[in-house]
């Protein structure tokens, strides 16, 4: 059993870094357009603690990036993680030669993130200010900045995943039916040491 669940812990770990919000594929050299050049790297600076409007972009680090890297393992992808509560939270998208259309609409001029590194010479960048966003609604600024093109699950992984979501439900189930069997064990012990006690006062008495 306890190999079991190691194995459904390591197949969901894989399937969810395949599957989900942020599995997509960014324009590269062979596949950029005028309207969307091509992506060279990203970097995300966000504060340690999730108040002061950080905890989208924690959120978007752990559920999001993780899946980026994956299916573009090509494009360097840096974060650095602060102190600064009060400093910024924002990811910068480096462009190769011009930054996109979309992206320059949506550029965040007035985010000074000192921790990016400095654009290079064939480089432009777009600021995502992430402050006060949900994960999801990062992904969709992201999306839409950089043409982003999402990767459908494949028939195999949905199956997969209904099944894994399946059997967790199930161990939930049998985990809550043990629990309720010790307890009512530690329950029955606890009234029957209470009815010796009330024996022993009787025969005292």
């Amino acid at each position: 059993m306890v190999n079991l669940f190691k194995r459904m812990r390591k197949m969901r770990t894989l399937l969810d870094v395949r599957v989900g919000l942020g599995a997509a594929i960014f324009p590269s050299p062979p596949t950029a357009t005028k309207e969307f050049p091509a992506i060279t790297r990203l970097h995300l600076t966000y504060a340690r603690k999730i108040y002061g409007g950080h905890q989208g972009a924690r959120h978007f680090w752990r559920n999001c990036l993780p899946r980026l890297k994956y299916h573009n393992p090509g494009v360097p992808m840096s974060v650095k993680q602060t102190d600064e509560q009060d400093g910024p939270a924002a990811l910068t998208i480096y462009f190769a030669e011009e930054a996109s259309k979309a992206a320059a609409l949506n550029h965040a001029a007035a985010i000074k993130d000192t921790h990016a590194p400095v654009a290079g010479a064939a480089e432009k960048t777009a600021v995502v200010d992430l402050k006060n966003l949900e994960y999801k609604d990062i992904w969709n600024k992201v999306k839409i900045m950089t043409g982003a093109q999402e990767v459908a699950a494949a028939a195999e992984e949905t199956e997969e995943l209904k099944k894994l979501e399946q059997m967790r439900v199930k161990s939930e189930q049998d985990r809550a039916r043990v629990a309720g069997i010790r307890q009512a064990r530690k329950d029955q012990e606890r009234m029957l040491q209470e009815a010796r006690g009330e024996v022993e006062k009787l025969k005292s008495s």
